[in-house]
């Protein structure tokens, strides 16, 4: 039995402790605040409760596995999953209202063909299939096993885009990024721009310079499906948090660890504030950009920083309004709306330029649940979502949070929500919340790791260091809630059974 001790109660730090107790050793997470779950955090006020993190639940086998691996139960004994369908509603600035089925990719086509004319569903189920071959070719390496110590086969694009032509050959082609794919692949057609567009925004990525290997994102979503979690994702980290307890992991809350230990080479335990914890193994689920700025003798410095995290140091991060309404949901209502950016050249600079103004009329993910338990009878909770600068912004200015807030429920409403006239109250989160309350880096978001772009998109490797382990969204495989269960499942077999 190894004396074992997790940096962080978030997702990953729950998952890698409840795994880690099953294997017989003994575990104890170290937490900096009050509570557990970290970017799965929820905000309860008058009756009403809202995720401030994730919403919804993709690759869901993930946390199944997690089931049945550490109490031999399926997943849905512990939580309520319910499949969202329709997956999503788009609302276009052209006044094209798309509705898209849940884990249906000919009910894709179908949709994609009546909303944009016959040859449209065609097209997008063209990239899609490079998105499987994408998915193919890098499922394990990418998101199954640890990040190999030779990354070469993943810093080249697997995505199948054609064969330059020959002076593209002979003065050296530049590889396809997402954008290329929207022009090329998608025949430029603004209505499927849009669509690709948003999947890129939505995981932090800038379709510019994403490499065009991204279309794996949008294949899972559309082959496997989107899942709702009754009661909110929160009731996920409640689950898992439920299983660390039985499994005998000690949880000490408020207490901040303020340095990994060595010896001889090798991690030997964490200093707190309340004293030295001595451990034979320390697994670290902070934000590992934060790890390699206070905890790996780098001083903040991003040149110090391994190179596949540079991207990282500039992700964005995100605003989400928290909507308390009067009134009911209405009948048919979809579960996740998207309106879309009026001008989407305009709201990519306004991300990703630094000292480019916000988008007037940004990107707004909706999110509706149909669930009675978030809100008081007669009432709807609402969830808006927007991708937003993190690094070099300054969200604390005088109104600047409530203004751009303004911007997205005046959005909503524009494409015909009617959110704004039945506002009780609402709350304003920014990256800056997001940093104080989750110790994540600047308040960014962690990106997925993407094969590609010379190894831009890899994250740390899990084995940081003899007897010292990385997981979470800054960590291989990145940042999602499917991909932080994974790299907990990669860590805890690497340590091995006790």
């Amino acid at each position: 039995m190894a004396r074992i001790v997790i940096i962080g109660a978030g997702m990953s730090g729950l998952a890698t402790a409840s795994r880690l107790a099953t294997l017989g050793h003994r575990v104890t997470v170290c937490e900096a605040t009050g509570t557990y779950g970290g970017m799965v955090g929820r905000y309860e006020r008058d009756g009403f409760a809202f995720d401030t993190g994730p919403g919804l639940l993709t690759l869901p086998a993930v946390y199944r596995d997690l089931a049945l691996k550490t109490g031999r139960e399926p997943l849905e004994q512990l939580v309520e999953l319910a499949p969202v369908d329709p997956e999503s509603r788009h609302l276009l600035p052209d006044g094209t209202d798309l509705l898209l089925p849940n884990a249906s990719r000919g009910g894709v086509i179908q949709a994609l063909d009546t909303a944009f004319g016959t040859g449209a569903g065609a097209r997008w189920a063209e990239v899609m299939n490079h998105g499987r071959t994408v998915w193919e070719a890098t499922r394990r390496p990418l998101l199954e096993e640890p990040l190999p110590a030779d990354t070469a086969p993943l810093r080249t694009d697997p995505y199948p885009a054609p064969r330059p032509g020959r002076l593209a050959r002979l003065f050296g082609a530049r590889a396809w990024t997402l954008a290329d794919v929207a022009a090329r692949g998608l025949g430029g057609h603004d209505g499927l721009t849009a669509l690709l567009h948003e999947h890129a925004l939505r995981f932090g990525l800038d379709p510019r310079t994403a490499p065009a290997g991204a279309t794996v994102l949008p294949y899972m979503e559309q082959s496997f499906g989107v899942w709702y979690v009754r009661g909110g994702i929160r009731a996920l980290a409640d689950a898992v948090y439920r299983r660390c307890e039985r499994r005998g992991v000690e949880f000490r809350f408020d207490t901040r660890v303020e340095e990994v230990l060595e010896k001889d080479g090798r991690a030997c335990g964490v200093d707190t504030a309340a004293g030295r914890i001595d451990a034979d193994v320390v697994v670290s689920a902070m934000d590992a950009r934060v790890v390699f700025s206070e905890y790996l003798g780098t001083a903040g410095s991003q040149d110090d920083w391994p190179s596949s995290m540079e991207r990282l140091h500039d992700a964005p991060g995100r605003v989400v309004v928290l909507l308390a309404l009067r009134g009911e949901r209405p009948a048919g209502t979809a579960h996740r709306t998207v309106v879309h950016a009026a001008d989407r050249a305009a709201e990519l600079d306004g991300i990703f330029r630094a000292g480019a103004p916000l988008a007037q009329r940004p990107t707004v993910q909706v999110l509706r649940p149909d669930d009675a338990s978030l809100h008081p009878a007669g009432h709807e909770a609402v969830v808006l979502t927007a991708t937003t600068p993190a690094m070099g912004f300054d969200w604390t200015g005088p109104g600047v949070a409530e203004r751009f807030a303004d911007r997205m429920v005046a959005q909503a409403d524009a494409a015909g929500l009617g959110l704004g006239e039945r506002v009780l109250w609402r709350v304003v989160r920014t990256p800056a919340d997001t940093a104080r309350e989750t110790g994540s880096f600047l308040g960014s978001v962690p990106l997925p790791a993407l094969a590609g772009a010379r190894g831009a998109y890899l994250q740390a490797p899990t084995e940081e260091a003899p007897g010292f382990y990385l997981v979470g969204g800054a960590a291989h495989p990145g940042g999602g809630l499917a991909r932080v269960g994974m790299s907990a499942c990669i860590a805890a077999n690497l340590i091995g059974p006790a």
